[in-house]
Protein backbone atom coordinates (compact mmCIF):
# COMPACT_ATOMS: atom_id res chain seq x y z
CA UNK A 1 0.00 0.00 0.00
CA UNK A 2 0.89 3.11 -1.22
CA UNK A 3 0.28 7.39 -0.14
CA UNK A 4 -2.15 8.58 -3.00
CA UNK A 5 -0.96 11.61 -4.23
CA UNK A 6 -2.54 14.75 -5.75
CA UNK A 7 -5.70 15.06 -3.51
CA UNK A 8 -6.80 14.53 0.11
CA UNK A 9 -6.96 10.75 1.00
CA UNK A 10 -10.61 9.99 1.89
CA UNK A 11 -11.80 6.84 4.02
CA UNK A 12 -13.31 5.22 0.94
CA UNK A 13 -9.64 5.36 -0.59
CA UNK A 14 -8.32 3.77 3.04
CA UNK A 15 -10.82 0.98 2.40
CA UNK A 16 -9.94 0.37 -0.65
CA UNK A 17 -6.30 0.15 -0.41
CA UNK A 18 -6.72 -2.46 2.71
CA UNK A 19 -9.33 -4.60 1.08
CA UNK A 20 -6.64 -4.83 -2.53
CA UNK A 21 -3.63 -5.71 0.08
CA UNK A 22 -6.19 -8.67 1.23
CA UNK A 23 -6.63 -9.87 -1.74
CA UNK A 24 -3.78 -9.63 -2.87
CA UNK A 25 -2.39 -11.78 0.06
CA UNK A 26 -0.29 -8.60 1.42
CA UNK A 27 -2.10 -8.15 4.13
CA UNK A 28 -2.86 -11.89 5.71
CA UNK A 29 -5.73 -13.53 8.30
CA UNK A 30 -5.24 -12.31 12.08
CA UNK A 31 -2.50 -9.95 11.29
CA UNK A 32 -3.16 -6.29 12.74
CA UNK A 33 -4.18 -3.34 11.45
CA UNK A 34 -2.30 -0.21 13.18
CA UNK A 35 -4.21 2.68 12.84
CA UNK A 36 -0.57 4.97 12.91
CA UNK A 37 1.11 2.64 10.58
CA UNK A 38 -2.03 2.84 7.85
CA UNK A 39 -2.16 5.99 8.76
CA UNK A 40 1.69 7.16 7.64
CA UNK A 41 1.86 4.70 4.88
CA UNK A 42 -1.56 5.92 3.00
CA UNK A 43 -0.82 9.64 4.13
CA UNK A 44 -4.61 9.62 5.63
CA UNK A 45 -5.69 10.73 8.62
CA UNK A 46 -6.30 8.82 11.38
CA UNK A 47 -9.73 9.47 11.53
CA UNK A 48 -9.81 8.13 7.90
CA UNK A 49 -8.39 5.05 8.84
CA UNK A 50 -10.16 4.43 11.81
CA UNK A 51 -13.24 4.98 10.08
CA UNK A 52 -12.40 2.57 7.01
CA UNK A 53 -11.82 0.02 9.36
CA UNK A 54 -15.43 0.13 10.90
CA UNK A 55 -16.42 0.10 7.65
CA UNK A 56 -14.35 -3.10 6.75
CA UNK A 57 -15.62 -4.74 9.82
CA UNK A 58 -19.10 -4.59 8.58
CA UNK A 59 -18.42 -6.23 5.46
CA UNK A 60 -16.72 -8.92 7.29
CA UNK A 61 -13.03 -8.82 6.19
CA UNK A 62 -11.89 -6.81 9.62
CA UNK A 63 -12.28 -7.79 13.05
CA UNK A 64 -12.39 -5.24 15.72
CA UNK A 65 -11.03 -6.35 19.00
CA UNK A 66 -11.72 -4.52 22.33
CA UNK A 67 -8.71 -2.71 23.68
CA UNK A 68 -6.50 -4.74 21.17
CA UNK A 69 -7.28 -3.06 17.88
CA UNK A 70 -8.30 -3.98 14.33
CA UNK A 71 -7.08 -7.22 12.53
CA UNK A 72 -7.68 -9.20 9.33
CA UNK A 73 -10.19 -11.34 10.18
CA UNK A 74 -10.16 -15.17 9.97
CA UNK A 75 -12.65 -17.34 8.18
CA UNK A 76 -12.97 -20.60 8.75
CA UNK A 77 -13.23 -23.56 6.56
CA UNK A 78 -17.40 -24.16 7.16
CA UNK A 79 -17.57 -19.66 6.43
CA UNK A 80 -15.85 -20.26 3.38
CA UNK A 81 -18.20 -22.90 2.19
CA UNK A 82 -21.37 -21.12 2.58
CA UNK A 83 -19.37 -18.30 1.18
CA UNK A 84 -18.41 -20.68 -1.79
CA UNK A 85 -22.45 -21.42 -2.09
CA UNK A 86 -23.33 -18.09 -2.88
CA UNK A 87 -20.94 -17.42 -5.09
CA UNK A 88 -21.94 -20.28 -7.10
CA UNK A 89 -25.48 -18.85 -7.56
CA UNK A 90 -24.07 -15.48 -7.92
CA UNK A 91 -21.27 -16.00 -10.56
CA UNK A 92 -23.21 -18.57 -12.25
CA UNK A 93 -25.57 -15.36 -13.03
CA UNK A 94 -22.90 -13.27 -14.12
CA UNK A 95 -21.23 -16.06 -16.47
CA UNK A 96 -25.11 -16.36 -17.92
CA UNK A 97 -25.24 -12.54 -18.40
CA UNK A 98 -21.40 -12.49 -19.79
CA UNK A 99 -22.72 -15.26 -22.83
CA UNK A 100 -25.61 -12.96 -23.23
CA UNK A 101 -22.83 -9.52 -23.82
CA UNK A 102 -19.37 -10.64 -24.92
CA UNK A 103 -18.09 -8.74 -28.17
CA UNK A 104 -16.02 -10.56 -30.55
CA UNK A 105 -12.78 -8.48 -28.86
CA UNK A 106 -14.01 -9.59 -25.76
CA UNK A 107 -14.37 -13.32 -27.42
CA UNK A 108 -10.45 -12.84 -28.27
CA UNK A 109 -9.50 -11.98 -24.65
CA UNK A 110 -11.09 -14.63 -22.80
CA UNK A 111 -9.34 -17.55 -25.12
CA UNK A 112 -6.06 -15.92 -24.86
CA UNK A 113 -6.18 -15.90 -21.00
CA UNK A 114 -7.60 -19.78 -21.52
CA UNK A 115 -4.16 -20.38 -24.14
CA UNK A 116 -2.23 -18.83 -21.08
CA UNK A 117 -3.91 -20.82 -18.28
CA UNK A 118 -2.83 -24.28 -20.11
CA UNK A 119 0.40 -23.28 -20.89
CA UNK A 120 1.01 -22.18 -17.23
CA UNK A 121 -0.25 -26.15 -16.34
CA UNK A 122 1.92 -27.50 -19.18
CA UNK A 123 4.96 -25.50 -17.47
CA UNK A 124 4.62 -26.19 -13.73
CA UNK A 125 3.65 -22.27 -13.54
CA UNK A 126 1.38 -22.42 -10.33
CA UNK A 127 1.65 -18.61 -9.24
CA UNK A 128 0.94 -17.62 -13.16
CA UNK A 129 -2.22 -19.95 -13.26
CA UNK A 130 -3.43 -18.88 -10.14
CA UNK A 131 -3.08 -15.12 -11.10
CA UNK A 132 -5.10 -16.20 -14.52
CA UNK A 133 -7.39 -17.82 -12.88
CA UNK A 134 -8.11 -14.30 -10.84
CA UNK A 135 -7.95 -12.74 -13.80
CA UNK A 136 -10.53 -14.89 -15.81
CA UNK A 137 -13.29 -14.42 -12.85
CA UNK A 138 -12.86 -10.46 -12.78
CA UNK A 139 -12.91 -10.85 -16.52
CA UNK A 140 -16.29 -13.02 -16.60
CA UNK A 141 -18.02 -10.25 -13.93
CA UNK A 142 -16.62 -7.17 -16.03
CA UNK A 143 -18.54 -8.73 -19.45
CA UNK A 144 -21.28 -9.45 -17.74
CA UNK A 145 -22.24 -5.61 -16.71
CA UNK A 146 -23.99 -6.57 -13.50
CA UNK A 147 -22.41 -3.90 -10.72
CA UNK A 148 -24.50 -5.80 -7.86
CA UNK A 149 -23.27 -8.55 -8.47
CA UNK A 150 -20.17 -7.62 -9.18
CA UNK A 151 -20.23 -5.48 -6.12
CA UNK A 152 -21.26 -9.00 -3.78
CA UNK A 153 -18.84 -11.02 -5.56
CA UNK A 154 -15.98 -8.86 -4.66
CA UNK A 155 -16.96 -8.55 -0.91
CA UNK A 156 -17.01 -12.70 -0.77
CA UNK A 157 -13.89 -12.89 -2.59
CA UNK A 158 -11.64 -10.85 -0.26
CA UNK A 159 -13.39 -12.57 2.87
CA UNK A 160 -11.79 -15.63 1.34
CA UNK A 161 -9.21 -15.14 0.13
CA UNK A 162 -7.08 -16.69 2.28
CA UNK A 163 -9.08 -20.15 1.38
CA UNK A 164 -8.60 -19.01 -2.64
CA UNK A 165 -4.94 -18.98 -1.77
CA UNK A 166 -4.68 -22.59 0.17
CA UNK A 167 -6.62 -24.18 -3.08
CA UNK A 168 -4.85 -22.64 -5.56
CA UNK A 169 -1.24 -24.26 -4.28
CA UNK A 170 -2.90 -28.13 -3.19
CA UNK A 171 -1.07 -30.43 -5.19
CA UNK A 172 -3.14 -31.61 -8.38
CA UNK A 173 -5.60 -28.58 -8.46
CA UNK A 174 -4.08 -26.66 -11.48
CA UNK A 175 -4.73 -29.86 -13.73
CA UNK A 176 -8.33 -30.74 -12.02
CA UNK A 177 -9.39 -26.77 -12.39
CA UNK A 178 -8.04 -26.09 -16.25
CA UNK A 179 -10.55 -28.30 -17.57
CA UNK A 180 -13.16 -26.21 -15.85
CA UNK A 181 -12.20 -23.09 -16.93
CA UNK A 182 -12.00 -23.61 -20.15
CA UNK A 183 -15.22 -24.93 -20.34
CA UNK A 184 -16.66 -21.84 -18.79
CA UNK A 185 -14.76 -19.93 -21.53
CA UNK A 186 -16.11 -21.98 -24.08
CA UNK A 187 -19.81 -21.28 -22.97
CA UNK A 188 -19.47 -17.29 -22.72
CA UNK A 189 -17.51 -17.48 -25.95
CA UNK A 190 -20.05 -19.26 -27.67
CA UNK A 191 -23.13 -17.02 -26.33
CA UNK A 192 -24.50 -19.70 -24.51
CA UNK A 193 -25.58 -18.58 -21.19
CA UNK A 194 -27.05 -22.30 -20.16
CA UNK A 195 -23.90 -23.69 -20.92
CA UNK A 196 -21.57 -20.92 -19.15
CA UNK A 197 -23.77 -20.87 -16.00
CA UNK A 198 -23.30 -24.68 -15.97
CA UNK A 199 -19.37 -24.59 -16.14
CA UNK A 200 -19.44 -22.13 -13.61
CA UNK A 201 -21.88 -23.81 -11.43
CA UNK A 202 -19.66 -27.77 -11.94
CA UNK A 203 -16.38 -25.37 -11.27
CA UNK A 204 -17.52 -24.12 -8.08
CA UNK A 205 -18.71 -27.78 -7.04
CA UNK A 206 -15.77 -28.75 -7.53
CA UNK A 207 -14.43 -26.22 -4.76
CA UNK A 208 -16.80 -26.42 -2.52
CA UNK A 209 -15.93 -30.62 -2.40
CA UNK A 210 -12.49 -29.58 -1.84
CA UNK A 211 -13.02 -27.31 1.05
CA UNK A 212 -15.24 -30.26 2.40
CA UNK A 213 -12.06 -32.08 2.16
CA UNK A 214 -10.27 -29.41 4.54
CA UNK A 215 -13.15 -28.90 7.14
CA UNK A 216 -12.06 -31.75 8.62
CA UNK A 217 -8.76 -31.45 9.35
CA UNK A 218 -9.19 -27.99 10.70
CA UNK A 219 -12.13 -29.11 13.53
CA UNK A 220 -9.10 -31.37 14.29
CA UNK A 221 -6.88 -28.59 14.63
CA UNK A 222 -4.26 -29.37 11.97
CA UNK A 223 -4.76 -26.53 9.51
Amino acid sequence: MAPKAGRPVTQSDVAEAVRAAILAGDLVPGQRLVESELSESLGASRGSVRAALIDLSHAGLVERIANRGARVRIVSVAEAIQITEVRMAVEGLCAAKAAMRITDEQIAELRAVGEQMRSCVENGNVVGYSQLNQQLHETVIKIADQPVAAEVLGRLRARNVRHQFRLAFRAGRPQESLPQHLAIIEGVCKRDPEAAEAAVRDHIASVLEALSEADEPERNGLL
